[in-house]
């Protein structure tokens, strides 16, 4: 059956991910741990396979993990014209979004795209690193090693990285071939990208007890009593960090 191949395909993701990504995980859950120690934030910018979905606000979770994104509003309703002439690049954005946010130099940025490419998760990759922050990218080396960048920069986001975690999904991204459909099937980025970001969470946390920190972990907001848990949670993040 289609789903015990790939079943198949999943173990094997899991494994390599397991066995190659070890020592950069437990790189990135220890410089989290060491930047939160001394103050520092966690910000998480994803450019849509489930990164901040999966990490952000949910039971089980840190509480001072934080979606960072922006975005620019412009309100002009001339009439429509051909601007192809013009340069209309949105590079460097990112440097006034970095400003206008809540981050300061020995922040962590972690930024997740599986080809590394686009204009925006690279311009605020380049805003982050020239700002001070710590940069720890999740993508796809397979995938990314094999296009080129968007940015006029011509750097990809893995060539901006203090850490590089592989999620080791396939150049464009699906893993099974299928009889009778042309396009590869069944993305593994989201997949590997959730293992490695709780395990990075697991190394974090064992890292701050041994420090003596003890990180605000949620509870489901679905269950009796983790409302209110969850509250006095977020009153000590805000004094505290953690």
């Amino acid at each position: 059956m289609l789903l015990d191949k790939y079943n198949e395909h999943v173990d094997a993701l899991i494994s390599k991910v397991r066995t190659t990504q070890r020592e950069n995980i437990i790189k990135a859950g220890k410089m989290i741990a060491e930047a939160v120690k001394d103050g520092a934030c966690v910000h998480i910018h994803d450019t849509g396979h489930i990164i901040d979905s999966e990490l952000i606000f949910r039971g089980g979770g840190f509480l001072m993990y934080k979606q960072f994104k922006y975005r620019l509003e412009v309100i002009d309703p001339v009439r429509k014209r051909d601007r192809s002439d013009l340069d209309t690049s949105m590079a460097g954005l990112a440097e006034y979004a970095i400003k206008a946010s809540g981050a300061r130099p020995g922040d962590v940025m972690i930024l997740g795209s599986v080809s590394g490419r686009n204009v925006p998760v690279v311009d605020l990759a380049i805003a982050a690193k020239k700002f001070g922050m710590k940069i720890i990218v999740v993508t796809s080396m397979s995938y990314t090693t094999q296009v080129k960048s968007d940015h006029p920069s011509g750097l990809r986001l893995f060539e901006l990285a203090d850490i590089v975690l592989d999620n080791c999904a396939p150049a464009a991204e699906a893993m099974m071939e299928v009889d009778g459909i042309e396009a590869r099937m069944c993305a593994a980025s989201g997949i590997a990208a959730t293992l490695i970001l709780w395990s990075v969470t697991c190394v974090a946390a064992e890292e701050l007890l041994a420090m003596g920190i003890t990180p605000s972990v949620l509870k489901s907001a679905n269950f009796p009593g983790g409302n209110e848990y969850n509250k006095e949670l977020i009153e000590r993040y805000e004094k505290t960090g953690f």
